[in-house]
């Protein structure tokens, strides 16, 4: 991922924050200005114009978070366990960022940029236990898994940020009922999804 300057992620972040509240794609230099408390032409400067930045921000997003997602289980082999992890690490950060949550409710399943998060790691998991046995799966579901984990993984967002569950209780129910779909015991889903969870990685 492309380092950004302070006042790039300054805007980014601001951005994102409006694209969340709004609900909508689209913001113009002079809201996002004032809302990043910068001067116009500060803004423009860094960005030009607000024609793709909506694909900007949500393409930045997906691959901060798969990149902080795979470190954060790095040494870890066993897919099931990768998805229980992973799936709490979300609905977790949802929770501690709300904006950041609601950009995912707004635009996770229509958003071309965004749905690289669910079509990269989260894939490449599934394949791995459908071919090693782990998964009772076959080879053409697999696309259905990676929609049942995505759409099971925004519900959460939505419970959580209603405060009908917490985020802990809303993990842990995702990832073992994800699991259970997949043919892992009840017994050893429930493990996996209530084990310690390891803290979100930060990028260097």
């Amino acid at each position: 991922m492309k380092a950004m300057t302070a006042a790039q992620k300054r805007i980014h972040q601001t951005a994102l924050r409006l694209f969340a509240e709004t609900g909508s794609a689209s913001i113009t230099i002079k809201d996002l200005a004032a809302a990043a408390g910068m001067a116009r032409g500060t803004v423009y400067s860094h960005l030009g114009s607000t024609e793709r930045l909506f694909e900007t921000v949500a393409a930045q997003l997906a691959d901060e978070m798969d990149e902080r997602i795979a470190l954060s289980y790095a040494g870890i082999d066993d897919p099931a366990r990768r998805l229980a992890i992973g799936v709490r690490l979300y609905i977790r950060r949802a929770h501690e960022e709300p904006h950041w949550g609601k950009f995912i409710l707004h635009f996770g399943f229509t958003s071309e940029a965004l749905r690289k998060i669910w079509e990269g790691p989260p894939m490449l998991d599934a394949m791995q236990g459908q071919q090693t046995g782990r998964y009772k799966i076959e080879p053409a579901q697999l696309p259905i898994v990676v929609g049942m984990t995505t759409g099971t993984t925004i519900s959460a967002f939505l419970l959580v940020q209603e405060g009908i569950k917490t985020w802990r209780e809303a993990g842990s129910d995702a990832a073992e009922l994800l699991l259970r779909g997949l043919g892992i015991s009840t017994r050893e889903a429930k493990k996996l999804a209530t084990e310690p969870l390891p803290e979100l990685a930060q990028l260097p």
